[in-house]
């Protein structure tokens, strides 16, 4: 059987989170998605240096709750609503894709928790999968040699037009 392999499809192949480098890639991406019915969320991480910043950035991107506990376990269980289809998003849209840029500045500065979040966002993609929500991590970096450590036991791939290195180094 052969499945037809649209961008989402080749988003999602090699998991939830993909990097890009190009604003102009990312911008193309994502007008695709919203086309066709993702909930596109745009954060600009690019100031974030610590907790506070992450989850002051997210919780409102994301619509937390206002008892939002603002730590990682408050954060991996939001992400779950998330997926979950309670946050972020209607049961409308085809799916959640939160784009996450600059982050190569938030990757530098604090480099546990920028992993961290990425982790429990695949973590929280893949359980939303299971209930068919789909998730996206879309992460866009000005660095074209940012390498970002796997997440979800995945390593997170170039996006499919700039995967070769000489398309972000022309």
């Amino acid at each position: 059987m052969q499945v037809e392999q649209t961008l989402d499809y080749q988003l999602m192949a090699n998991g939830s989170v993909t990097l890009f480098w190009q604003p102009e890639v990312l911008n193309k991406t994502t007008g695709w998605l919203a086309k066709h019915g993702y909930q596109v969320v745009r954060v600009d991480t690019s100031g974030w240096r610590s907790d506070d910043d992450l989850h002051d950035g997210l919780s409102l991107a994301l619509d937390f709750p206002e008892y939002y506990g603002r730590n990682r376990a408050a954060l991996n269980d939001s992400l779950s609503d998330v997926a979950a289809g309670d946050l972020g998003w209607t049961d409308d849209d085809t799916g959640l894709v939160l784009v996450l840029e600059h982050y190569d500045a938030f990757a530098t500065a604090d480099p546990s928790l920028a992993h961290d979040l990425l982790d429990t966002f695949a973590v929280q993609a893949r359980h939303g999968l299971l209930i068919g929500h789909r998730l996206l991590c879309l992460v866009q970096s000005d660095n074209p040699d940012l390498v970002l450590t796997p997440v979800g036991a995945t390593p997170i791939p170039w996006n499919p037009i700039e995967w070769l290195d000489s398309a972000r180094h022309p």
